[in-house]
Formats: C-alpha cells, sequence, structure tokens
C-alpha cells in the first residue's frame, strides 16, 4: 500500500477536517442569533428566542442530511470504489462551506439551510473513510489504525472551536468576521480533496456488482438497533447520552455568552480547553482503566458522573469565571469514558461475522440522536438558557439509569 500511496494519511485529513469544521461552529453560532451582535442574521423583528428556534432547526439540519445519506455513500462506495467517493464528498462539503460562508455575510438564512443540508449529504464521507480503515487494517493493526480514527476526531474538536473563535474575531485581525472561519475550512476541504486524489490508492479488493440504492436503510438501521437481541439491550442508553451531550453542546456557548459574557474568542479557547482533557483522558487514562475494569463496570458510574458534572455548571455563581476551569477535567474523565467504552460494549453484543453491518447502525442512530435533540434544544433555549445544560443532564443520567436496570453482561461473551 505504502508503493502507492498513504491511506491512513487521507483518512486523518477527512476525519481531522471534517471535525475540525462541527468545532467551528461552536463559537460562531452564538453570534448569528445574540441582540447587538453584529454578525446577526435573524431579522430586526425576530426575538431571542426566534433565533434560538432558528439556531436549533440549523444545528439539525446537517445530522438531518447525514442520516439519510451515510448509508447510501457507504453503498457507493462499495459499487464504485471508496476513492471517488471520498472524493466527490469532500469536494461537496468545500462547496457547502462556501455556501454558509456567503450566507452568514449575506444574512441568507434559506441559502445557509441548503449549505448545511449539502454538507450533511457528503458529510457521510467519515463512515467511507471508516471504511477505507477496515479495507486495509488487519487483526494485528486494526486497534492501532482505528486509534487514530479518533486521534483526528479528537484533535478536530480541540482545534475547531478555538480557530473558529479567533477566526471570527476582529480584535485579532481587522477584517475577520462571523464568515472568515467557513472560508478557512472550505478551502482547508479544497486541499482535503486533493491530498485523497494524491495519497489514496483505492482499497476496496473486489467492488459489488448487485448494486441497489436502498434510500430507507437508515430507518431499516434504527429498527434493527432497537430489535436486535444483542443492540436492544444497549441502544436505548447510546441514543440518550448522545442525545444528552447534543444538548450539551449545541446550545453549550450560548449558554456561556448569556450567563458568563463569553466572547467568541473566550469560547472558542474554553472548549480547546476541554478537548486538551479528552486527548488526556483517552490518551492516557484509558488504556489504565481498561486493565483493571471491564467495559460494562466502568459505564454504570460514567453516565452518572457525567450528569451530575454538568448540573455543576448550574451551581456557578456570575462572574466567578475561575470556577468555570475546574469543570472541564471531570468532565472529560466522564465524558471520555463513556465515549470509549461504549463502542467496546456494542463490539460485545455483536456477532463476529456482523460487526461492519453494525458500524452502519450506529452511524444511523447516532445521527438521528444528534438531529431530533437539536430541534428540541431550540425551543427549551426558549425557556432558559440553563435549561439545555439540565435537559443534557437528566438524559444522560436516564441513559446510565436505563444500562443498570437493561444491559446484563453474564448473557454476552463475546469479548
Amino acid at each position: 500500500m505504502n508503493k502507492k500511496g498513504n491511506p491512513l494519511l487521507a483518512v486523518f485529513s477527512t476525519i481531522f477536517i471534517d471535525m475540525l469544521g462541527v468545532g467551528i461552529l461552536i463559537p460562531v453560532f452564538p453570534l448569528l442569533v445574540l441582540p447587538h451582535s453584529p454578525y446577526r442574521i435573524t431579522p430586526s423583528g425576530w426575538s431571542i428566542a426566534d433565533g434560538f428556534i432558528l439556531l436549533g432547526w440549523l444545528s439539525a439540519a446537517y445530522p438531518l442530511a447525514q442520516f439519510f445519506a451515510a448509508p447510501i455513500l457507504g453503498q457507493l462506495s462499495d459499487r464504485y470504489g471508496r476513492k471517488i467517493v471520498l472524493t466527490v464528498s469532500i469536494i461537496g462539503t468545500s462547496v457547502s462551506y462556501m455556501l454558509f460562508a456567503i450566507g452568514v455575510a449575506t444574512k441568507n438564512i434559506p441559502l445557509m439551510f441548503a449549505s448545511r443540508i449539502v454538507d450533511g449529504i457528503t458529510g457521510g464521507n467519515i463512515s467511507v473513510a471508516q471504511a477505507v480503515i477496515s479495507d486495509i487494517s488487519n487483526p494485528k493493526n486494526r486497534a492501532r489504525n482505528f486509534g487514530l480514527v479518533g486521534a483526528a476526531f479528537g484533535l478536530g474538536f480541540i482545534f475547531g472551536p478555538y480557530v473558529g473563535g479567533k477566526l471570527a474575531d476582529p480584535h485579532v485581525v481587522s477584517w475577520f468576521s462571523a464568515s472568515t472561519a467557513f472560508w478557512f475550512t472550505a478551502i482547508l476541504s479544497a486541499i482535503n480533496a486533493l491530498v485523497v486524489i494524491k495519497f489514496l490508492p483505492e482499497t476496496i479488493k473486489k467492488k459489488t456488482t448487485k448494486f441497489k440504492i436502498h434510500i430507507l436503510e437508515s430507518f431499516t438501521n434504527v429498527i434493527k438497533a432497537f430489535t436486535n437481541s444483542g443492540l436492544r439491550n444497549i441502544t436505548p442508553s447510546t441514543f440518550l447520552f448522545n442525545a444528552g451531550f447534543t444538548f450539551f453542546t449545541t446550545f453549550f456557548a450560548i449558554f456561556l455568552a448569556v450567563r458568563f459574557g463569553f466572547t467568541q474568542g473566550n469560547t472558542g479557547d474554553y472548549f480547546a480547553y476541554f478537548g486538551i482533557w479528552i486527548a488526556v483522558v483517552q490518551g492516557g487514562l484509558i488504556g489504565i482503566v481498561s486493565k483493571k475494569f471491564k467495559d460494562y463496570q466502568v459505564l454504570r458510574y460514567s453516565f452518572f458522573g457525567a450528569a451530575l458534572t454538568l448540573l455543576a455548571y448550574l451551581l456557578i455563581p456570575n462572574g466567578q469565571h475561575k470556577w468555570l476551569f475546574v469543570i472541564p477535567p471531570i468532565l472529560a474523565l466522564f465524558d471520555g469514558m463513556s465515549q470509549a467504552f461504549l463502542p467496546s460494549i456494542v463490539s460485545r453484543v455483536t456477532p463476529k461475522d456482523i460487526q461492519g453491518e453494525t458500524l452502519g447502525i450506529n452511524t444511523s442512530v447516532s445521527a438521528l440522536a444528534e438531529a431530533i435533540p437539536a430541534i428540541i434544544a431550540g425551543y427549551v433555549a426558549t425557556i432558559n438558557t440553563s435549561a439545555t445544560v439540565i435537559t443534557a443532564s437528566l438524559l444522560i443520567g436516564l441513559s446510565g439509569l436505563l444500562f443498570w436496570i437493561i444491559f446484563k453482561p453474564k448473557r454476552y461473551t463475546n469479548e
């Protein structure tokens, strides 16, 4: 493979830039709807509550489109090859960020929605990138190669909010604005397409000849997730945990701006700080904990730990910013443990011969768990921005409760 190209480089750059784009949105989104923001896109007659609802739907447009598109992209890559599908999808992502930048600059809300839908349709490229890893991996290097995927996710989340906060701040450079970060990501995506063309060899050895697009594959996947004899015992917890953190991340930047007066730069710095702690946990502590405890033993407590830690944000007095920096190391511990051991549980309950199918099922469930809560979060935020944090805590706590009740480890021997 090395003689023909470097598929790991192409996969890493694809996932890193995808996550960078997701992270860049976090500090910029409040600028689009908060009063007195020079980059506010909502009409003058709209209330701040109207803006929150708009933000919820705008956040949901990407995962909703991804929910439908990801399985189809996977089917196309089986038929026509990973390289061509990945290249086209990355180009689509670049175009979508250009459209979003134009939409922000011109305050064109329909164009912004269209751009997020385009990005969701083409943004299923992560599942294709993961398929590349499966193609080139063997039992000896599979864990290491998928660990590279995790590193790309983590680094994208660390740098995305930081870059977004700085590129949207005219105090850093006078011509920076809310749209600058999206032009930056569009250029990076275009470069990434060139990286894929240059360094990614075709990794699929035998393309399928029997081919038929299954438009409703995502719905079928969700049904399987809740009815499969193994998955149905973990899917409710997985869904609620992801839904809870969607509530948290979608409007937490708004919460910081409203309650603590955070600017876009402050928000970017704060999320980057949190991301660094996530990297510390996943890069160091996970290995130590996995040697001493089984995955289900960790999850029985990490869900509840994450839920309680989120509530700590509500106990910080206004203006007491120093306490905000105490929470991320603790939250990263519980969140990092949950994120790392959930895939282990899924593998445990899944027969060896359908591990690949399970990956597609989880992608569909995760996309749905991001889309529905994002919409609801917009309406919850109209009550109070703190209500989104409370809801996130309740959902994650409920995921832990269901895990204790439903998951019975003695039933599963697939280690």
